[in-house]
């Protein structure tokens, strides 16, 4: 109770957010390859060769993590200092503006506008990982990787609607004046309600007890200490081939789409809402029942061999509805893996380094995602089917550093990240 106002549970506060946030996001999924790769409906002049629209898309989508990289954790040492539902509010006034400028940038055929859109909530982005400590904060040890599923089931619910939407709002020959900004304009608004949803309803979940280090170059030094304590740099680096495997898969999956059955946004969209159910459902309830049976440990060393070979699998079908009988094996070992690592990251930190872990957890992500799309967009000129087996090699040595390499036995409680 704060304020003496009646608060709802924090899970429940956690999962509306999270929801919100992810459905802003799963919308703009169908809409940007075209703006670069589609002539038709690119802000690029018609006359660029393909080999350059490629490259241009690839470093587009780098522009986002690679200042979230930075931005994380900053946002999760502040977090720690000043309470998390502070500043997650100045991060959702961030990734409104991000998108206000995004649609902006589309209409007015901006090209340094649109990356300007991406790299102001690349920077203040850190909702979910604000999310996710104050979600640990009222977590027990043996209830995280339960609980973090439950908040994944908010990531496939917005996966669910935001493509769909994403791509139903941005096709003209559904509503006349729909167009590849719509749906920016609508992901503006719904962050919108997100922030007078979490000014109203978020609870605080935590009371800071010391002041931190804060410094631009936070996620450069947290990373390298990080990475000097036992089995926390085993973690990280697991973290980080999976997400550096995850971003080809996620960046460049909708170019395969295109490329190979010649999708539109909505069948994009339709696609990525499927795979978002699977996800839910994985997230919501094959991972809580996993979780009262096996460790995070045991499950991340199976889950992320799962995932190498369902990215691999994708490539096989050759008409387009066999990719429904694929996908759903992508979205169950992610489900798996994602609320599995965040959970053994979390456990590895003690209370009052939550947001600043969890924070560097995001910045670790958000390095890992930076690099490959600019690949991506080289190895595009070369096959198009080479993103996605970078991705499942990638996602592949990230199961092996694990299964070799991670002992649960004697992993530390890390109270700081930021002592020398």
């Amino acid at each position: 109770m704060a304020n003496g106002k009646k608060q709802i549970s924090p899970l429940l506060a956690v999962f509306i957010t999270v929801f919100i946030d992810m459905l802003g996001i799963g919308i703009i999924i169908p809409i940007t390859p075209n703006l670069f790769l589609n002539p038709a409906q690119s802000i690029l002049p018609p006359e660029m060769a393909e080999h350059t629209r490629n490259i241009m898309y690839g470093f587009f989508a780098a522009t986002f993590p690679f200042f979230q990289f930075f931005g994380a954790p900053i946002l999760g040492t502040l977090a720690d200092r000043f309470g998390r539902k502070r500043i997650l509010q100045i991060s959702l006034i961030g990734t409104f503006v991000g998108y206000a400028l995004f649609a902006y940038a589309i209409h007015t055929k901006l090209l340094w506008l649109l990356f300007v859109s991406r790299a102001i909530p690349g920077f203040m982005g850190g909702n979910i990982s604000i999310a996710l400590a104050a979600l640990a904060d009222v977590s027990k040890p043996e209830e995280k990787a339960k609980n973090f599923g439950i908040v994944g089931m908010a990531f496939g619910l917005g996966f669910i609607l935001g493509p769909t939407l994403g791509g139903i709002l941005s096709s003209p020959s559904i509503v006349s004046w729909f167009n590849p900004s719509t749906p920016l304009v609508f992901t503006a608004f719904l962050t919108v309600v997100n922030m007078i949803y979490v000014y109203k309803q978020f609870p605080e979940t935590f009371v800071p007890v010391e002041t931190k280090e804060l410094t631009i170059f936070a996620g450069i030094h947290n990373l390298r200490k990080a990475i000097r304590m036992e089995n926390m740099r085993v973690i990280l680096l697991t973290i980080f081939f999976q997400a550096f495997g995850w971003s080809f898969f996620m960046q460049f999956n909708q170019v395969y789409l295109i490329h190979k059955f010649h999708f539109t946004n909505a069948q994009i969209g339709m696609l990525f809402g499927y795979i978002g159910i699977w996800i839910a459902i994985t997230q919501g309830g094959i991972t809580r029942q996993v979780a009262k049976r096996l460790a995070p440990s045991k499950v991340l060393r199976f889950s992320l061999f799962g995932l190498a070979t369902a990215i691999l699998l994708v490539l096989v079908p050759d008409q387009p509805y066999l990719l429904y009988f694929c996908n759903p094996f992508i979205a169950i070992f992610q489900g798996l893996t994602q609320p599995n690592q965040t959970s053994i990251v979390s456990s590895l930190a003690s209370k009052d380094a939550q947001g600043e872990m969890l924070g560097i957890q995001q910045s670790m992500q958000s390095f890992a995602f930076t690099i490959p799309p600019i690949i991506a967009g080289f190895l595009l000129n070369f096959d198009v089917r080479l993103p996605m087996v970078v991705a499942a090699a990638m996602t592949l040595l990230a199961g092996l550093v694990f299964f070799f390499a991670f002992n649960a036995e004697v992993a530390p409680v890390i109270s700081t990240v930021i002592e020398e």
